[in-house]
């Protein structure tokens, strides 16, 4: 696939998305890790062929709606986009396949999940994909961005107040920045404790300077918001 000219999406992660949730949940996606819970920090995620079985199962678009997601985003020519938690590559290879066609950085922090997609984007002939490892706190993002997609991986990011004040200087002006995370009371994803309210989310994202612009509903076990960068 062709990329089209200027367009970059970047996806990157604090941890692996899809195969975080595993260890919490049935097929669900990751949850948030905060540096306040270091305890939900050290978990492998070796086992990608597992993992992959699990989060790439096609069952898991009835609920997460993958393409109603990206289309939310409002994707426009030229634009560069962080999708942080690549794990095995679901939003990935979907916006890598999408009708703007954006070359696509997934950065990952482990290596096994950044083989894995260099793999994956090698069979589907994706060359508008490139796989890159991150750290916990340090996204190895390659440019500003205009979009950053977050999937079930916000309370995993250790340090969140210095990550995003960090992140947002990633970001040009203007940008967005959108999160999908279990709902408090939803059938997957991570324990009761470690999920936020719509509301928990803006406060901790406002004081990195992010204000909340839209809030879909459509989703059923997750929240899904778009926040710009003030």
């Amino acid at each position: 696939m062709r990329a089209a000219a200027g367009m970059l999406i970047v996806a990157f992660g604090v941890m692996s998305t899809a195969v975080r949730a595993q260890d919490h949940g049935q097929a669900g996606g990751a949850h948030a890790k905060g540096a306040q819970h270091p305890d939900h920090m050290e978990h492998s995620f070796a086992d990608v062929e597992r993992y992959s079985k699990v989060f790439d199962d096609p069952a898991r678009d009835a609920w997460q709606m993958p393409d109603r997601v990206i289309a939310a985003l409002g994707l426009r020519p030229g634009e560069v986009v962080a999708d942080i938690g690549a794990g095995t590559g679901y939003f990935t290879v979907r916006l890598a396949k999408s009708a703007v066609a954006p070359k696509v950085y997934a950065i990952d922090v482990e290596k096994s999940m950044v083989e894995h997609i260099r793999q994956r984007a090698t069979r589907e002939a994706l060359r508008n994909v490139v796989a890159v490892q991150s750290t916990s706190d340090r996204s190895n993002l390659p440019e500003p961005v205009d979009v950053v997609l977050i999937v079930d991986t916000f309370h995993h990011i250790p340090g969140r107040a210095a990550y995003f004040t960090a992140l947002k200087k990633l970001m040009k002006p203007g940008a967005r920045l959108a999160i999908v995370d279990f709902k408090k009371g939803s059938p997957e994803g991570p324990p009761e404790e470690f999920r936020f309210t719509a509301a928990q989310i803006s406060a901790e994202l406002a004081e990195a300077g992010f204000t909340l612009q839209t809030q879909h509903d459509f989703l059923p076990r997750q929240l899904f918001l778009i926040y710009s960068a003030s």
